[in-house]
């Protein structure tokens, strides 16, 4: 009998940041696990796309929102909300990125941490 191998909190916690994604309909979701990367400063980075400015703020309140209801966390910092180019929520373990769509390319985190392991999230 094989033993199923339990989620850890910062696996629960990015599964919840995902689903608060879909719940606005986030675009291009991507999961980075830097758990095996020496000098990363989080375990998980997710993240996304909105279509517009008030796209991305609502991605980010959907996100806070779930996660608040769901696992009862709050981030422990929010950045980027005044001008909704590029918002983080720092859950200090798991930080969730949502970029307005032009500006993602720009900034580029998949290619700077190339070495996680990557998950793209289907929409």
């Amino acid at each position: 009998m094989s033993k199923k191998k339990s989620k850890s909190p910062s696996e629960i916690l990015c599964s919840a940041i995902v689903e608060g994604m879909l719940e606005n309909k986030a675009n291009e979701i991507v999961v980075l696990d830097l758990r095996e990367l020496d000098g990363a400063i989080t375990e998980f980075f997710v993240i996304c796309s909105g279509d517009s400015d008030t796209h991305v703020d609502g991605i980010s309140n959907s996100i806070d929102r779930y996660v608040r209801k769901n696992l009862k966390e709050k981030p422990w910092n929010i950045e980027g909300k005044t001008n909704s180019d590029w918002v983080l929520l720092d859950y200090v373990n798991v930080v969730g990125h949502v970029f307005y769509k032009e500006k993602r390319p720009f900034y580029d985190i998949e290619e700077l941490w190339s070495d996680a392991t990557r998950t793209n999230i289907p929409s």
